[in-house]
């Protein structure tokens, strides 16, 4: 008798595999949510990426919501400096990943967040750096940016971040 292993293997078997590779790629926004971690994401961008981009939110973070869709043009920004939609942005992505370093102002968080849940987006925050943070830092980031991520990864070498981004195959 044939093992499941061995059953799988066959030729009578491979007619029900897959024979085509996924036709619609990845696509992966990667958004730095404070200052210092800035200099993550355009580390990062320097990489040899195909299905992603890089942004930063950081210099809207401490700005205050006043409506809905207040902030939602204009704040983002490409590593460039020109300013970008978020709508459009999130509409064009299966994931986002949210970049902070601890105690930084990430609250840009709730409205990537609440702009990624509306359009049904995968969330994933990277807090990283957390060596050399204080356990009060750590919780504060935290406190921000884990009601908007449906996966949050505390890392403490940034080079996590390149083989994270591989996994997802960005």
């Amino acid at each position: 008798m044939l093992s499941e292993s061995a059953r799988m293997s066959s030729a009578a078997e491979a007619r029900f595999r897959i024979q085509a590779p996924n036709s619609k790629p990845r696509v992966i926004k990667v958004i730095a949510l404070d200052t210092r971690s800035e200099g993550v994401v355009r580390r990062l961008a320097t990489g040899s990426w195909t299905h992603a981009t890089f942004f930063t939110a950081a210099a809207s973070a401490g700005t205050p919501r006043t409506e809905p869709h207040s902030l939602v043009d204009g704040w983002l920004r490409d590593l460039a400096g020109n300013r970008k939609n978020l709508t459009n942005e999130v509409e064009s992505a299966d994931l986002v990943v949210m970049i902070a370093m601890p105690g930084g102002n990430a609250q840009a968080a709730a409205i990537i967040g609440e702009a990624c849940s509306l359009r049904r987006v995968t969330t994933t925050a990277l807090v990283v750096g957390v060596a050399s943070a204080s356990e009060e830092a750590v919780s504060k980031t935290l406190e921000q940016v884990r009601p908007w991520s449906l996966m949050v990864v505390i890392a403490n070498p940034d080079d996590y971040i390149d083989d994270m981004l591989i996994a997802m195959r960005a």
